[in-house]
């Protein structure tokens, strides 16, 4: 399994954002949307071991995490729009502490990155958080399988995040010497981890 976290500072939770606004009515949720269709797709297929978890941080009622589950995911095309669709759809829901199912493949719930953090935690596996100049990724690709994965969004992780993050005893790793845009990032980290798999 793969886990990819991704936080949207400005990402609203209200559904009343527009899908043919998603940069502006949705707090930036094209990047959010992006990251879930680098994380998901394949051509002609759609990756079934991951789950991407978005953070949602804006008005009016920040702290929110929407997840997608690859194994039970139905209805999501490889566009802006349909992810969009989907988290408005989940914005919808009686949102409490207790996840509930939007629609197949997408659960949402009241919480934040420190609870979701100790939820990793427990499960023993190896959480990794990508900086620039860091331990290149291939040095590291034999630790990533299973892994779990946080990211900022286009504002990127703030001092508090980083500090919260890093108590955790993540590895912290590098693409390269140049900071790349989250989506990008996890094609990349989606691909090191195919090549993993095919050269076993």
């Amino acid at each position: 399994m793969r886990d990819f976290v991704i936080i949207g500072h400005r990402a609203v939770t209200s559904p009343d954002f527009s899908l043919n606004d998603l940069p502006g009515s949705g707090g930036r949720m094209d990047v959010l949307c992006r990251c879930i269709n680098s994380a998901l797709f394949l051509s002609h297929d759609m990756r079934r071991d991951v789950r991407v978890h978005l953070l949602l941080l804006g008005d009016p009622d920040p702290g929110i995490i929407v997840r997608f589950e690859g194994s039970s995911l139905k209805y999501l095309n490889p566009d802006e729009r349909s992810s969009g669709s989907l988290i408005k759809k989940s914005l919808q829901k009686n949102i409490s502490d207790i996840q509930v199912q939007s629609t197949p493949g997408v659960w949402i719930r009241k919480g934040n990155l420190e609870m979701l953090m100790e939820e990793f935690r427990d499960t023993g596996r190896n959480i990794f958080y990508l900086k620039e100049d860091e331990i290149d990724i291939r040095a590291s690709a034999h630790l990533m399988d299973d892994g779990i994965f946080i990211f900022g969004d286009d504002m990127g992780v703030n001092e508090d995040e980083e500090k919260l993050i890093s108590g955790y005893e993540p590895y912290v790793i590098s693409l390269g010497p140049l900071s790349l845009h989250t989506d990008h990032c996890i094609t990349l980290i989606n691909n090191e981890l195919d090549r993993l798999v095919v050269d076993k």
